[in-house]
């Protein structure tokens, strides 16, 4: 195992931030190879916990010879916003100096114009300089997970339909619950390096992408950072490494995915349709029916008219629901995949800012 680090200047005087990269090398040419990476919402600590518990299986199996291509690993991929805290909160899904998501703007090219990225970096700021060398190391390889996790949810994943249902292996792999089928009409990391891939022949938009895979795995909730949880999450990436053939090993050991597969438009976003405080009648992982009761939210506490009822509008899979108790006027407040698609119009791209 080879321990770098990427050293990022800061925008002011005296900064600089410290990316470690965790690479193991191959022995089998042309095998495939696979970059992971975690916490680019900083806040987001699943995946971070998971690849301190992948890392040492990795280590081992490099010492079995079990490597059969080159593996990547940036356990935190964004030390700029793990130094982000207002007011004792980390605040790791937006860059503070620019207002953007930190899983956006990232640059959208086509494979060839991979080493462009690194080309004249001190002209970008500090989190787009990040953004680029993060996205220059996941092209050079075939396999690309990106590690988050949701507010309060079940296991699940985007995947573009261009990696699907050969992707059902990591699905299963990681014994997910769901997979949202995602449409690549956004700049978020998992859909800029397959933008790179559909677009590695100039004018030719590739529709399948097969031996590839560019993904979002949502790791549960912000909460669920536990040992057990994180060391079962790192057995199911490296029985996905295996049933890809980046590790040596037992391919028969992934079972078939059983979970729901919904296309975007098939997800109901539940919003608040006024503030107020928030009572959950159902929880992630409930079964519900249309008409069902949701949330009550308290609007007026303690007058007659005070609380609206939030119904299910179809049949469905609670999958996320938020992790606060107050909501403003149109905040969501959980997703439910259903096998009909939404009545509500939905832009492309993706279904939260």
């Amino acid at each position: 195992m080879d321990i770098s680090e990427i050293i990022i200047a800061g925008d002011t005087a005296g900064i600089e931030w410290r990316l470690p990269v965790f690479r193991f090398k191959g022995k089998t040419p042309g095998g495939p190879k696979a970059y992971i990476q975690a916490a680019l919402h900083a806040n987001e600590l699943p995946g971070t916990a998971a690849a301190h518990f992948l890392l040492p299986m990795l280590s081992e199996a490099e010492n079995n010879g079990a490597i059969l291509g080159d593996i990547t690993v940036v356990p935190q991929a964004n030390p700029i916003g793990t130094a982000q805290s207002h007011f004792g909160e980390l605040q790791g899904r937006f860059d503070l100096g620019s207002r953007t998501n930190f899983n956006r703007d990232f640059p959208l090219i086509a494979l060839g114009e991979r080493d462009s990225l690194l080309s004249d970096l001190d002209r970008h700021s500090a989190t787009d300089r990040l953004k680029r060398q993060l996205l220059h190391m996941a092209l050079g390889a075939e396999l690309m997970l990106d590690l988050h996790c949701d507010d309060e949810a079940l296991q699940y994943a985007y995947i573009d339909e261009a990696f699907w249902p050969e992707a059902a292996d990591l699905a299963a792999a990681l014994d997910m619950e769901a997979v949202f089928l995602s449409d690549g009409e956004s700049s978020a990391f998992e859909e800029a390096v397959a933008y790179a891939w559909k677009y590695e022949t100039a004018g030719q938009k590739k529709t399948s992408l097969p031996g590839r895979l560019s993904v979002t795995v949502e790791l549960r909730g912000t909460r669920d950072v536990y040992p057990d949880m994180a060391r079962k999450d790192a057995e199911g990436l490296l029985r996905f490494l295996v049933a890809r053939g980046v590790v040596a090993g037992d391919k028969a050991a992934v079972p078939a995915f059983g979970g729901i597969v919904a296309p975007l438009d098939n997800i109901e976003m539940i919003r608040a349709p006024e503030s107020g405080a928030i009572l959950f009648h159902r929880d992630i992982g409930d079964k519900v029916k249309a008409g069902d009761l949701l949330v009550t939210i308290l609007n007026r506490p303690g007058q007659p008219d005070g609380a609206i009822e939030v119904r299910a509008p179809q049949d469905g899979l609670i999958v996320t629901r938020v992790s606060t108790r107050h909501a403003r006027r149109r905040s969501d407040l959980m997703k439910i995949a259903c096998a009909t698609a939404s009545s509500a119009a939905r832009k492309p791209g993706p279904l939260e800012a």
